[in-house]
């Protein structure tokens, strides 16, 4: 940021080099990654020609809602399912999503219409859990 003066990190005896960066998102900026990312989950690429679209509810709330935005979405070309089965309230008295049993339901409704799944992991210790239904697990700058 323009707060910080990177010389005075260039003086520090045990530094070798220090690069000045102009772009705020530094790990996907093409400055600092100039080669695409192109990642395969089954038959589909993400980061390729061809746009990746993903899709799905927020909140997975029951088995017919994510059944039925399966079926939305497959229907409409799209061929990643989305879903978030874990949501973090502040009350501990809202919906705090299905967990395990909605990473099923949507692994389900994925599976009945050839879609590839992805869900954001909220905590390191929901991985293991999260790989056994999802195919892409997303992790949101906030869980890093």
């Amino acid at each position: 940021d323009n707060l910080t003066d990177i010389k005075q990190f260039k003086k520090l005896p045990l530094v070798e080099e220090v690069s000045d960066f102009k772009h705020p998102f530094k790990l996907v900026a093409r400055e600092f990654q100039p080669k695409k990312t192109i990642i395969k989950v089954k038959d589909i690429t993400i980061g390729g020609r061809v746009l990746a679209v993903m899709a799905g509810p927020c909140s997975i709330e029951s088995k017919e809602q994510i059944e039925e935005s399966a079926r939305i979405v497959a229907e409409n070309g799209v061929k990643i399912l989305r879903g978030g089965a874990f949501k973090p309230r502040t009350s501990p008295y809202s919906f705090q999503g299905l967990e395990e049993k909605g990473l099923r339901y949507m692994r389900d409704a994925a599976d009945k219409y050839g879609l590839v799944t992805i869900s954001e992991v909220m905590d390191g210790d929901q991985i293991d859990l999260m790989a056994d239904y999802v195919d892409i697990l997303q992790v949101g700058a906030r869980n890093m």
